[in-house]
Formats: C-alpha cells, structure tokens, sequence
C-alpha cells in the first residue's frame, strides 16, 4: 500500500497570525488549532505536534497509546501555563489518524479532542469521522438544535472539550479497518466553517493529488472569506501492486500561502 499525503495552511483574510499547527509523519498525521490569544494559542498547538512527532519516531503505536499520548499532552500544556502566567487559559484541538497494529494487522485510528475534525472519502463518498465538541453538536445530539441551523448558532464557537483543560478531557478514538483505496481529510475548523461537505466532496473528487487537494481546499476557505486559520491535509492510501508496501510520500508545505484569487 501507498500513502501519500499533501498539506496546506493559511493565516486566513482576518486574522495576522496563524494559530493552528500540524504534522504528517509515517504514522500519524494530525492537526492542532490553537487557543489563547496570539503567542499563547501557538504555543500550545506547537506542544501538541512536539508529543506527536515524538510518539511518530518511537516505533508501532499499540490501540491504547493515543489515550495516554492524549494525556500527557495535556499535562504538557496546564504545566506550560503554571509555570506562564501570561498564557493562562492556553489550549488547543487536535484532530487525526493514526496507523495501529491489532494482532498483526493495521488500522486506522480516528482521534479527536474539540472541533477539528476527520472526514474519509471513499467510493465517491465523503463521511465526517468526528464529532465537533461544542455546544451546538450537543444540542444536535440531544435533539434540541436542527443541524441545518447549527451553522448559525453561536454554540458552534463554544468548545465543550479540549487539550489544556482540567480535568483532562476525554478523547474519542476509534479503530477502522484499512480500505483498498480511500483518502482522510483532516482540518481546522478554518475550513468546515467556510466550505459545506458538498464543496469539500467535490474538491477531493476533482483532485486526486493529496497536494492539488490540499491547495484547492485552502484556495475554496480563503474565496469564502478564511475568518479564522484554516490548515487541511489530505491522505489518501492506494493499493501498490508493484511493491505491496507500506510507504509515505509525502508532498506538504508549512509556508503560509498568498491569498488565492477570488474566482471559481
């Protein structure tokens, strides 16, 4: 099997700085979205990508490591801000897959604090893998709240998880078994606030280059007015007849981009 994944961020049209992180390894890739005002919001996403890159190097990821990796980073960020005081209230989202072993077989794992999210697309089909931890999905899950109006609702914007926080919060993780073909998006807030799942379907089927994808996803947040980071990267895994490998090619950028012209 082939993996090659593409990766793009932007500031966006308001904001000066860029507050989200990310990082695409050999066997996790994820994405961090920042929160605490400018400096502090840096920091504690760049705390969560330091734990990530870390867990990628030290060797297979077992079912219950992201659990604990989850904890620590966590740790990581309340001890940045005790010993910060300016930085107080610090925290982060971080969202991604990651490949576990299972007897012998390997998985995906969908992780998620917060709302960022992972979407796979697969057979011409786009499915969210997460659930946004703010008050609008609650109501949604609780049957007060449409989800057609939870585009509008002000509760969108209120985290009800995330990293830095006491107690620490408890992620979802979730095991999928691996497809021939099928590619993961995983992003920002940025992007799913801007450009609706059809947008985002039609971007992954008409770009079948992780990086075009990527590119085009940042190019269709910053044409619908990028109010916040936007970061987005794309993976897709394909079935390699020729080496019946697993391999990372990986085709990715942390330059924050010019803005895209705004036509279609």
């Amino acid at each position: 099997m082939d993996i090659m994944v593409g990766a793009q961020t932007d500031a966006g049209r308001v904001r000066s700085h860029n507050e989200d992180s990310y990082f695409t390894g050999q066997q996790i890739w994820a994405v961090a979205d920042g929160m605490g005002g400018q400096a502090a919001g840096e920091v504690a996403s760049a705390i969560v990508i330091d734990h990530l890159r870390a867990a990628d190097s030290a060797g297979p990821l077992a079912p219950d490591d992201l659990g604990t990796l989850i904890t620590d980073i966590n740790a990581s960020i309340l001890e940045y801000a005790n010993a910060n005081p300016a930085a107080a209230g610090l925290g982060s989202t971080v969202a991604g897959i990651a490949l576990i072993t299972v007897d012998d077989v390997r998985h995906w794992s969908v992780f998620s604090v917060g709302d960022s999210r992972v979407y796979r697309f697969a057979g011409g089909q786009l499915t969210r893998q997460t659930v946004d931890h703010n008050e609008a999905e609650e109501l949604i899950e609780a049957g007060q709240l449409d989800p057609a109006e939870a585009v509008d609702h002000p509760g969108r914007f209120v985290l009800t998880r995330a990293l830095g926080s006491k107690p620490a919060p408890h992620p979802d993780i979730r095991l999928l078994p691996q497809g021939e073909e099928e590619t993961f998006l995983i992003c920002s807030d940025g992007l799913t606030s801007e450009v609706p799942d059809e947008t985002i379907t039609t971007a992954l089927r008409d770009y079948p280059q992780p990086h075009d994808a990527a590119e085009r996803l940042i190019d269709l947040a910053l044409m619908h007015g990028a109010q916040d980071n936007v970061t987005a990267i794309v993976v897709t895994l394909t079935h390699n007849a020729d080496t019946g490998q697993l391999m990372a090619d990986v085709d990715s950028t942390t330059i924050p981009r010019p803005h895209a012209e705004e036509t279609e």
